[in-house]
């Protein structure tokens, strides 16, 4: 059933720059009420100064998706700033350039931490919120990632799948409540996410991949993702070719690894 978007109140996690920085310009278009949340506050005015009726229908507050002790908190603030939440769109996250066998242990954890328990922590401190109304609608920026593995993004893919399993069952576990969930699949798109990845050592990686530098852009993709976002599917798919990749994996498994061992990945 295809849903408005319009007159929402709608919680952005990553917001401060590429996919966030989009959608919430896109939806503010709607007339949405927006709640923007990343860690960097001076980015977050940025991005709540280009969203339509900013200063009345926008508000930011500051989150750690590491600091899960705070998110009961930054919950409850959020549902404060505008009575209720209708939309929570977790978006915030870490990518990885490093091999499995170079990558230290207390990197693999802090992806985790970030990518999936940050994640699961948010969505379980608003859940309370979603059934009491019984009524929610939880999307979950995931990637292609979280369907196939490539060299140099073990934890990253990791943390994708695991967040399918996790909002795969959550679903099925809130369909009484009146709650959905979407996870977004994206293949490429020209963000700073591979600038920001972490290397084997947690530096940063500091180089755009060719890929994503010839990506769609964010604007393109929060485009894409606003329609589909209405008809609250389980799961979507937006990219180029990439795309082809998770039918491959369900279809033609032995094709696919063939596939990636000579594709350029970096």
């Amino acid at each position: 059933m295809s849903k408005p978007l319009s007159d929402s109140v709608i919680w952005i996690t990553g917001a401060s720059s590429g996919i966030g920085e989009a959608l919430a310009v896109e939806l503010s278009k709607t007339g949405a009420r927006l709640i923007l949340s990343a860690r960097r506050e001076s980015e977050l005015e940025r991005v709540r100064s280009r969203c339509h009726f900013g200063d009345i229908n926008t508000r930011s507050l500051r989150l750690n998706l590491e600091d899960t002790k705070s998110h009961k908190q930054l919950a409850e603030d959020a549902i404060r700033l505008f009575g209720h939440i209708d939309i929570l769109i977790n978006n915030g996250g870490l990518s990885q350039r490093a091999t499995a066998m170079e990558a230290e242990l207390d990197v693999i954890r802090k992806i985790m931490d970030v990518n999936f328990f940050g994640t699961v922590s948010l969505t379980k401190s608003l859940l309370p919120h979603f059934t009491k109304r019984e009524s929610g609608y939880v999307v979950v920026i995931s990637s292609v990632m979280g369907k196939i593995g490539t060299r140099y993004r073990s934890t990253y893919a990791a943390s994708k799948h695991a967040l399918h399993g996790w909002f795969d069952c959550l679903r099925q576990e809130m369909y009484d409540f009146n709650v959905d969930v979407t996870l977004v699949c994206p293949g490429f798109v020209r963000t700073n996410i591979t600038v920001n990845a972490l290397t084997g050592d947690g530096e940063t990686y500091n180089v755009m991949d060719s890929a994503q530098e010839n990506a769609m852009t964010p604007d393109e993709f929060a485009k894409k993702l606003l329609p589909l976002m209405q008809k609250r599917k389980p799961e979507v798919y937006i990219g180029g070719r990439e795309v082809a990749t998770v039918y491959l994996k369900r279809f033609f498994p032995r094709l696919l690894d063939r596939v990636l061992r000579n594709a350029k990945v970096t």
